[in-house]
């Protein structure tokens, strides 16, 4: 029986990994700070991924896959490098908001800088921040690189984008499900509703997991949804998974960024494109129905903040709703699709 254990295994990417290779025949530890009851088939272990020595008294020889879902910076590498010596391969997460252009902007800098006029599509081979301490990109590129010199076992690092899925705490689809759940009859979109910025299932990652440990896959591989759909058809998917529908309004475009009307998570004034060298196989709309789903039943008005802390954490109002009103009477303002 093959061998995995999953450091942060109680997150989106760790649960789904665990369910697909524990229902695949795989012997599944899961590593967490915090740990939370799992199903049964797993064993599960309070520790910190920077433990080493905790770390060494799970994984041995015997272990075939040792999967990091909280490699952010070169010190969890380096844990990850020394616990890992013996293991068959480390996979790591990463971020495709490594990536950078011309000027060096990134995701990051974006509000403060202006968003990134990326070359397009991005591949694994395109431009990435330099290393360093000042922010999440950095860091994770600092990450891949600490990890690709010091592992001694075969290494894939994924890079994923506005990831979805069960059990976010970033769900972004919320959105669209509140509003639609809220009985809103019009919903603005800023930039016309064609923003463009990269989605990533859960299980698009999980299966790059599994086609790593096949030997498939260089050492560094963007993930993505085998589509990059605009704002408007995310929220089209959204709606035909829910059986909810309501009219999109296209706002004109803004100098602004980020805007200041119909800012959904993905709205951006220019795209985001990822191409991958392993190949994607579905695409957005055709995954997304387990995270719109887990959200109907798992997250209410009540609680979203506390189910989805990282999308709470928007410096700005997501649910303004008095805002999109005055934004749908905009001059300029199109309906994009009509539902009765």
């Amino acid at each position: 029986m093959p061998k995995a254990v999953i450091l942060g295994g109680t997150g989106q990417i760790g649960l789904a990994a665990a369910s697909h290779l524990v229902q695949a025949g795989w012997n599944i530890t899961v590593v967490s700070r915090n740990p939370k009851p799992l199903p049964s088939g797993y064993c599960s272990i309070a520790a910190d991924a920077r433990d080493v020595e905790a770390l060494l008294a799970t994984i041995d020889c015997d272990t075939d896959l040792l999967l990091s879902c909280v490699a952010f910076e070169p010190t969890d590498a380096q844990c990850l490098a020394q616990a890992g010596r013996g293991v068959g391969r480390i996979v790591a997460i990463s971020s495709a908001s490594v990536y950078c252009d011309a000027e060096g902007r990134t995701l990051d800098e974006a509000p403060a800088c202006g968003f990134p006029h990326f070359s397009l599509p991005l591949s694994e081979r395109s431009p990435t921040v330099a290393p360093g301490p000042a922010t999440y990109s950095t860091r994770k590129v600092a990450m891949e690189d600490t990890l690709l010199s010091q592992a001694t076992c075969p290494v894939t690092i994924l890079r994923p984008c506005a990831i979805h899925g069960p059990e976010s705490k970033h769900a972004r689809e919320w959105w669209f499900v509140k509003r639609l759940l809220d009985g809103r009859s019009k919903i603005p979109l800023a930039f016309g509703g064609l923003s463009r910025f990269q989605t990533t299932s859960v299980a698009a990652i999980v299966d790059a997991v599994v086609r790593a440990m096949a030997g498939d896959l260089p050492a560094i591989v963007n993930v993505s949804d085998a589509d990059c759909p605009t704002v408007a058809q995310i929220g089209q998917a959204i709606m035909e998974v829910i059986g909810v529908h309501a009219e999109l309004i296209g706002l004109p475009s803004t100098p602004c960024y980020p805007p200041t009307l119909g800012a959904s998570p993905w709205s951006i004034p220019r795209p985001l494109i990822l191409s991958s060298a392993g190949g994607m196989r579905t695409t957005y709309a055709q995954s997304v129905g387990p995270a719109v789903k887990w959200l109907v039943e798992h997250v209410r008005n009540d609680n979203w903040h506390v189910r989805l802390p990282q999308l709470s954490a928007y410096p700005t109002p997501q649910f303004d709703y008095e805002a999109d009103e005055r934004a749908c009477r905009l001059s300029g303002a199109v309906p994009l699709a009509i539902y009765k």
